[in-house]
């Protein structure tokens, strides 16, 4: 189970005793996190969802709380951080810093057809309008400049197919790095796998966990969506289902010429930042009982998109 603090019941009312939500019926942590602590949490007043953030600089937080009521007041549905009785949208559970939530309705989907891939194609378009016209900055602490400083750390332990391929991708980023620079931008998810959305049968019902939003190339968001949610089980891209995601983004924001030109590039970078991440994880937290995925399902796709065949529809 994916729940780096327990908690005990006594500090958990305490700390819920201030949103006067009522009694607390019951609690239990959720085994899909890989990098915080979240739990449900029943309560008199609702179900709700209580996040021990376990990772990032604290002085980020304030950020995440901003962006999530942006596009909660925009119609999106996200969750937003529920206020106690004297305001305080952050607090701290366990030495942690903490934040309360709605449960949001529906449940993932495992298999992803194409209406859900248009679905989510629409949803991230609608996240790109609301905030592209005023981003709230914050830099990704996993991004370019991440990428090519861990690369070589994580070199080291790779054997010689891996290792070629790893250069070469790092030698594209290098590359590229100016031109992406250039590309329009937004606030991102940064991280919208299948069990980041919820799905209320046909409807996409929520988005969930934007502990690595950011400010950056909204193209990089897509390619990281793409990457997930329109992948065969060999790793390659499923025509359908990535032509589904795609034309529910264009319906919404038109691609440039330049998004287009970086898109098999984009697609390459978004691979290679969870390799690494993957890679990382899997080192620190080996032995443990937490959710460690697989970093090599990353290395087979960045293998298969050395050839890219499915353009960006362009406006005619």
């Amino acid at each position: 189970m994916s729940v780096f603090t327990p908690l005990e019941r006594s500090e958990l009312e305490d700390f819920l005793a201030p949103y006067r939500l009522g009694r607390l019926r019951d609690f239990q942590g959720i085994a899909g996190g890989s990098e915080n602590s979240n739990f449900f949490v029943s309560l008199e007043g609702g179900e709700f969802v209580l996040t021990l953030v376990e990772r990032g600089p604290i002085a980020d937080l304030p950020f995440f709380v901003e962006l999530l009521d942006v596009l909660h007041q925009a119609g999106l549905p996200v969750p937003y951080a529920l206020r106690s009785e004297d305001g305080a949208a952050l607090r701290a559970l366990a030495e942690k810093p903490a934040l309360l939530q709605p449960r949001l309705p529906g449940a993932h989907v495992s298999q992803p057809n194409a209406h859900h891939c248009s679905e989510v194609g629409g949803l991230l378009a609608r996240l790109h309008q609301a905030t592209r016209t005023h981003i709230l900055e914050r830099p990704s602490d996993r991004g370019l400049d991440w990428m090519l400083r861990e690369g070589p750390l994580q070199a080291v332990s790779l054997a010689d197919e891996p290792l070629a391929l790893l250069r070469s991708a790092l030698e594209e980023a290098v590359r590229v790095r100016p031109r992406v620079a250039e590309l329009p931008r937004a606030n991102l998810h940064a991280d919208l796998f299948r069990d980041n959305v919820l799905f209320d049968g046909p409807h996409l019902s929520g988005v969930i966990d934007f502990y690595n939003a950011c400010s950056g190339p909204m193209l990089y968001d897509l390619a990281i969506a793409v990457n997930d949610w329109c992948c065969a089980a060999d790793g390659s891209l499923d025509l359908p289902r990535t032509q589904a995601l795609l034309a529910g983004y264009s319906a919404q924001r038109r691609f440039t010429t330049q998004e287009s030109e970086l898109w098999p590039a984009m697609l390459r970078i978004a691979c290679l930042r969870f390799w690494l991440s993957r890679l990382i994880a899997r080192a620190e937290h080996a032995g443990r009982e937490v959710l460690i995925k697989d970093p090599d399902e990353f290395r087979r796709k960045l293998e298969v998109r050395q050839q890219i065949s499915i353009a960006l529809p362009l406006a005619l």
